[in-house]
């Protein structure tokens, strides 16, 4: 077949052609690894041994399959965004009569957030080594961080919470609480570039709770005003994007929820993309795309042409691999609303949002990954 865009620009940075959004299958050790840890019957260190060599193993698959970015595959959290969440200043993580989102047809073990003093992002966060060691282990490859966005924040403490009582400082100040959270992200940003980050992925679900009508409805007949929490949320993102250094790539992915294949909501962008897509700053939108759930690609059309959109037409919920050709024609079914050279290919979200996974192998997850890169590879002969 002859390439669909043969003249398609070289991407020298974030996002790539070919793309993932972080998160891996955890090995059996490791997961064992971490059951002794919390059981007491080997130590903190011992753990950390266990997940150096899983991680090293698995940056150099990623390498191996092309990918021109990689991660630590988020081996050493337990959730996608709790982990990064509970370490900031004036956060804590509790127990929880329940998960602060439901998916659809599984339970997800019960812990949630509360701010107990003013949100901050000091060195001694563990994220901070994290992304050190990670760095000795991919060399000369790029690495790519990512962390839950700063909405994730307000929304599981002021908006999923029905009990939300700020503490003095945010006390009819909700405008502090967000320049707070705001410059939390600033400071981690620039610590990070320091140690050489240039590519940020913020993961974001709140927009996808937004798509839903009954998790809407739910939250209008709370009281909630959610253009204004919309509003908030695109301020929170662009004030941290404002003072980004010019050569740091930021990008966002979006989604339903992604725990042991399944989801929490379901909705087409249309409702928040005259926020979202319009208004927000980064480089680059990760999209979900691998079923109905998510709508057809009209919402593009508000993203700017000079913004990039990863499409996640590759499932990470189920290992049946797609058709080569219906993906490709897909990718020009969303080059009507966005130009194609500004379009990219990754699966839909990642393969383990919290250490359970999803429900596939990892060779399944390899020959993921693999499909990705071919169709990006016959698309924009990269």
């Amino acid at each position: 077949m002859s390439k669909l865009f043969p003249n398609a620009t070289i991407r020298s940075s974030a996002p790539y052609r070919f793309d993932i959004v972080g998160s891996f299958l955890r090995p059996e050790n490791l997961k064992q690894a971490r059951h002794q840890c919390s059981c007491g019957d080997i130590s903190c260190a011992d753990l950390t041994q266990v997940e150096d060599a899983e991680i090293a193993k698995l940056v150099e698959h990623q390498k191996n399959v092309g990918l021109h970015a990689v991660t630590d595959g988020e081996f050493r959290r337990t959730f996608w965004h709790l982990d990064f969440l509970a370490a900031l200043d004036g956060v804590k993580e509790v127990d929880a009569e329940k998960f602060s989102v439901q998916f659809k047809h599984d339970n997800v073990r019960p812990k949630t957030l509360k701010i107990v003093d003013k949100i901050g992002f000091s060195e001694s966060h563990p994220f901070v080594e994290h992304y050190r060691a990670l760095q000795k282990m991919a060399g000369e490859t790029e690495v790519k961080l990512t962390i839950p966005s700063p909405s994730m924040l307000h929304l599981i403490c002021t908006v999923r919470a029905t009990d939300y009582q700020p503490i003095e400082r945010y006390k009819d100040n909700n405008q502090l609480l967000l320049d707070d959270i705001a410059d939390a992200y600033i400071d981690a940003m620039n610590i990070f570039y320091k140690l050489g980050c240039r590519n940020l992925q913020l993961d974001d679900t709140s927009w996808g709770e937004f798509c839903a009508e009954d998790k809407r409805k739910t939250y209008t007949e709370r009281g909630l005003d959610l253009d204004r929490i919309a509003k908030d949320y695109v301020y929170m993102l662009n004030k941290i994007v404002a003072a980004k250094p010019a050569d740091l790539a930021i990008t966002m992915h979006i989604c339903r929820g992604n725990f042991h294949s399944t989801y929490a909501s379901n909705g087409a962008y249309d409702g928040v993309a005259p926020y979202v897509f319009k208004h927000e700053k980064v480089n680059a939108f990760y999209l979900e795309y691998d079923d109905e759930r998510s709508g057809g690609f009209e919402a593009l059309k508000l993203i700017p042409d000079d913004k990039y959109v990863v499409l996640g037409l590759v499932t990470t919920k189920s290992p049946k691999l797609e058709d080569e050709e219906l993906v490709i024609k897909r990718i020009k079914e969303a080059s009507v609303y966005h130009p194609l050279d500004h379009l990219c290919l990754s699966p839909q979200c990642g393969f383990a949002s919290c250490e359970i996974g999803n429900k596939l192998t990892e060779d399944e997850q390899w020959s993921k990954l693999k499909l990705v890169r071919d169709i990006a590879k016959r698309v924009w002969n990269c």
